[in-house]
């Protein structure tokens, strides 16, 4: 007699799902007893990974860093496969670019006497945030705070221990207090980047000292990002990912005793009308498509996932960074660098604001080449100003750039810089533009979690729970029919490549030990 293959299929061909195949694959024997499939709705593999190219660059339109190499999987593979190293330039080949050139609105350049002041506050304060040792911070009942009530706090304090706020510094329409209050949201915008967060008053302040970084530099992959995926598929055979198979509906039975089939109790339904049976189903999609399921009500599981379940999709954060890469008109001086540029601008009350500089340029930190001597540049967006780059033509794009750089270097003042100089005479020009889009984009529907004001990393634990959730009461059902991997079901490295690819390990691993079969 002929002992049926349990079958398990991985819902996407990200970083949680081909580590999950890879796993589970490549387990000693596993590949005789196991069969899988991974489902892709995507004409591609890597999910919110793709390396791509720009004007002769190597660029990632996803993700960009190794966030920190001790320990980091994802360090550990890029080094096996030879893909820290490359010919051909990449994005932030050279890691970190000079120091940063901080110019105001209206054209004057803020020297480093004026900055590193209200940045080491800032630093100060995420470190505290973050739980790292040796950092104090004067107010002791800090309660349920947001992050960003904490940083309003932080700074409030700063203002009340300084003088001279109000101090002018012979730059018109800026004050020394609105200067400061100026570069500190400029990196509160930066961290917005850092954590999808479109307004840090919804990122939760308890959760963020859970949160969990690698030691070592953060660095970029030469090669390209997509080579890690790309490593972690090469093992798999011919025909085990499906491309353009979107999944539309899943069922499964409950642990209510009726109706159990112990015999592929999970029912996947695509697209295109077709159907596959599962004894597992590994679901990887991202945060905002579980969000919209439950949120438009779309039926994509049936029965509907238990309370818990919703609850914890509901609560937490997710939200959407899109990066914007343009090229320099190369009519201009080649000679000349771009600097690492930083902005700060009049806040949102102020009339002082230069009329022409749109509304969704004002939280953008930085503008600065992708390394050292390149033509082309890369600014970050988040939140509501991310989504509406995403609406923009490009025209409409380099109009607004043009727009900020003209107030910004080429009417800089007190300044000597040869850079700011230089660019003054002559006109900056922009050819090409490319964004990303990840919010319009049906398959995500956005870039990655973050855990929100009244959610929490019990959240995290939530997302990951497989169903049906065992109890201690008798169940019929048959268990593990459905598990969840991805970044957002991951407590301590959530956000990340790495998060996805110790969850896709972590449910590859369930599955081999509820078949008593786990090669570790």
């Amino acid at each position: 007699m002929v002992t049926k293959k349990p079958k398990v299929v991985i819902i996407g061909a990200g970083m949680a799902g081909l580590t999950a195949a890879n796993k589970l694959y490549t387990s000693a024997g596993s590949k005789e007893f196991i069969e899988i499939c991974v489902v892709e709705g995507g004409n591609r593999i890597g999910g919110r990974i793709i390396t791509s190219e720009f004007v002769g660059s190597r660029i990632e339109m996803g993700a960009t860093w190794i966030h920190g190499i001790g320990g980091s999987p994802v360090y550990k593979i890029a080094q096996e496969i030879n893909s820290l190293h490359s010919e051909k330039p990449w994005e932030c080949m050279d890691e970190f670019l000079d120091d940063p050139f901080t110019i105001a609105e209206g054209g004057y350049h803020l020297n480093s006497s004026l900055v590193d002041p209200i940045c080491n506050l800032f630093k100060n304060l995420m470190d505290f945030a973050q739980g790292k040792p040796n950092v104090q911070f004067p107010q002791s009942n800090i309660g349920n705070l947001s992050i960003g009530s904490f940083l309003k706090k932080g700074l409030d304090a700063y203002w009340g221990s300084t003088k001279e706020q109000e101090e002018t510094l012979g730059f018109d329409n800026w004050t020394r207090k609105s200067l400061e209050e100026g570069i500190f949201a400029m990196l509160e915008n930066t961290q917005r980047t850092y954590t999808s967060a479109g307004d840090l008053e919804t990122l939760d302040f308890n959760a963020e000292s859970e949160y969990r970084m690698f030691p070592g530099k953060e660095i970029t992959i030469a090669k390209g990002y997509s080579t890690i995926v790309e490593s972690l598929a090469s093992v798999l055979p011919v025909g085990m990912i499906q491309l353009g198979r979107k999944v539309t509906k899943i069922e499964w039975q409950p642990d209510d005793g009726e109706n159990c089939d112990v015999t592929m109790p999970v029912k996947i339904h695509f697209f295109d009308g077709s159907i596959m049976y599962a004894d597992h189903v590994i679901v990887t999609v991202s945060l905002g498509v579980l969000k919209q399921g439950i949120r438009d009500n779309t039926g994509m599981f049936s029965p509907p996932l238990p309370r818990f379940k919703t609850e914890a999709i509901s609560r937490l954060g997710f939200g959407v960074v899109n990066k914007l890469f343009l090229q320099l008109s190369p009519n201009r001086d080649e000679a000349m660098k771009f600097p690492n540029l930083q902005m700060v601008f009049h806040q949102s009350d102020s009339k002082l604001r230069h009329p022409r500089i749109p509304w969704w340029m004002r939280r953008t930190a930085s503008l600065c080449p992708i390394y050292g001597t390149s033509n082309v540049l890369l600014s970050w967006f988040a939140g509501k100003e991310a989504l509406e780059l995403e609406s923009l033509s490009d025209e409409e794009i380099i109009d607004g750039f043009s727009t900020m750089i003209s107030d910004l270097l080429e009417n800089t003042k007190n300044n000597t810089h040869d850079l700011c100089n230089g660019h003054a005479n002559s006109a900056i020009k922009f050819d090409k533009v490319l964004k990303t889009q990840w919010a319009t984009d049906p398959l995500f529907l956005g870039s990655y979690s973050y855990v929100a004001v009244g959610s929490s990393g019990d959240d995290l634990d939530s997302m990951a729970e497989p169903l049906p959730k065992r109890s201690n009461h008798s169940f019929n059902s048959p268990p593990l029919q459905i598990l969840f991997a991805g970044e957002a079901t991951h407590r301590t490295h959530y956000s990340t490549t790495h998060g996805a690819y110790f969850s896709g390990l972590r449910e590859a691993n369930r599955v081999l030990q509820h078949y008593h079969y786990i090669d570790i």
